[in-house]
């Protein structure tokens, strides 16, 4: 599979990854973890099958970034994640209380929500995502925007 907007000489190093899929690059582990809506309006968006997030692993380490997704089973059955990215950004993926019911499940360590700019309904609101989560997770938020 290419893709016309990454240069060819990155294209040549890349992997694919399909759902499930398990790999290492660099002593980082990386494990594909699917990716995908459940909100039937949403599905066209990101249909199951297609995409991925990922758990990184390093030195026992473990991160998950989301990728584009809702909270999915396969998201609220990761266990030992220290630190996770998760998504949150209507009208593609999930609010900022599915994020946080979804992060309350799999509880990592540390949690930083992404991908929130550009509503101001409140429905992506970091502070109203990291009221809304479990206790046990410290909520970071990230100065990128």
């Amino acid at each position: 599979m290419t893709n016309p907007a990454v240069p060819a000489a990155f294209q040549a190093r890349a992997t694919v990854m399909t759902n499930g899929a398990t790999g290492e690059a660099i002593g980082v582990g990386i494990e594909a973890i699917p990716a995908y809506n459940l909100t039937e309006d949403r599905q066209k968006f990101h249909p199951q099958g297609r995409d991925n997030g990922y758990v990184l692993s390093l030195d026992g380490f473990r991160i998950y970034i989301s990728g584009d997704t809702e909270g999915i089973p396969e998201m609220r059955a990761l266990e030992n994640i220290d630190l996770a990215f998760v998504c949150m950004n209507l009208p593609f993926t999930m609010d900022a209380e599915a994020a946080a019911d979804a992060v309350s499940d799999f509880k990592p360590t540390y949690c930083y929500p992404y991908q929130f700019r550009g509503r101001d309904d409140g429905k992506q609101d970091p502070a109203v995502f990291a009221a809304a989560v479990n206790k046990a997770v410290q909520v970071k938020l990230g100065g990128w925007y």
